[in-house]
C-alpha cells in the first residue's frame, strides 16, 4: 500500500481508539495493559507523545535521558499518564498525531505502532479490535514477509501462521492459528492466554 493509503487507516485506528476510551469508566484506566509494568493510561500515555512535543521539545527530553529511547519512553509514559484522561483521548484524535511518523519508519511504521499499542490497551480491557481488516492485514504482512518480526527476536522458519478472523495465511509447515490480532501480539512477543492460539508457539530467537 501507498503512504497515501496507509495514513487514512492510522487516523482511523486512533480515533476508533479514542472513542473506545472516551467511554471507559475512570478506574479502567488503571488496568494492566499488555506493556510490561505499565497501565492502560502509561501506554495511551506514550502512544499521543507526539500530539504534546514538539520535535525539539522532544530532542531536548531525549538528551535529557542520554539518547536513551527506552528510558525516555519510561519516563514520559509515567509522567504523563498522570494527565486527566480527557486531555489523552483528545490528544488521539489531534491530527498532528494522525500525520506523525515514527524516525525512519514511515506511515508504514506509523500503522504499525498504532495497531499494536491499541491492542496492548483493548485485548486486557476486553473490548474489540479497533484496526480495520485491511489495517490489521497490513500489519502482519509487516511483521512477517516485511521482517518486523525480527525486531522482536521471533522465529518463523518452518511455520504457517493463519488468521481464522481474516483472509490471511503467511508461510509453510507446523501451523499456528488464531485471530488476526493475536497472531499480531504473539509476533511481537506479548503475553497472551495460551488457549487463544491452536498450535505450537514461536520460538524466540533471541
Amino acid at each position: 500500500m501507498t503512504d497515501t493509503e496507509l495514513q487514512p487507516l492510522v487516523a482511523a485506528t486512533y480515533g476508533a481508539l479514542a472513542d473506545v476510551l472516551d467511554a471507559l469508566p475512570a478506574a479502567r484506566w488503571d488496568a494492566p495493559s499488555l506493556c510490561d509494568g505499565w497501565r492502560v493510561r502509561e501506554v495511551v500515555a506514550h502512544l499521543t507523545m507526539p500530539a504534546r512535543y514538539s520535535d525539539d521539545a522532544f530532542m531536548a527530553e531525549l538528551r535529557e535521558d542520554e539518547f536513551d529511547f527506552t528510558r525516555l519512553s519510561n519516563r514520559i509514559a509515567s509522567r504523563d499518564a498522570e494527565l486527566p484522561t480527557g486531555e489523552l483521548v483528545a490528544n488521539l484524535r489531534d491530527e498532528a498525531l494522525h500525520r506523525w511518523t515514527p524516525p525512519g519508519g514511515g506511515d508504514r511504521g506509523a500503522l504499525n505502532h498504532v495497531v499494536i499499542h491499541a491492542l496492548d490497551v483493548t485485548v486486557p480491557l476486553g473490548k474489540p479490535r479497533q484496526a480495520s481488516d485491511t489495517a490489521i492485514r497490513t500489519v502482519l504482512d509487516d511483521l512477517t514477509e516485511g521482517g518486523g518480526h525480527a525486531h522482536f527476536g521471533t522465529d518463523l522458519q518452518g511455520r504457517t501462521l493463519h488468521a481464522t478472523d481474516i483472509d490471511w495465511t503467511y508461510g509453510s509447515g507446523p501451523q499456528l492459528s488464531g485471530t488476526a490480532a493475536d497472531l499480531a501480539l504473539h509476533l511481537c512477543g506479548r503475553t497472551i492466554p495460551a488457549d487463544r492460539l491452536r498450535g505450537n508457539p514461536l520460538a524466540r530467537c533471541c
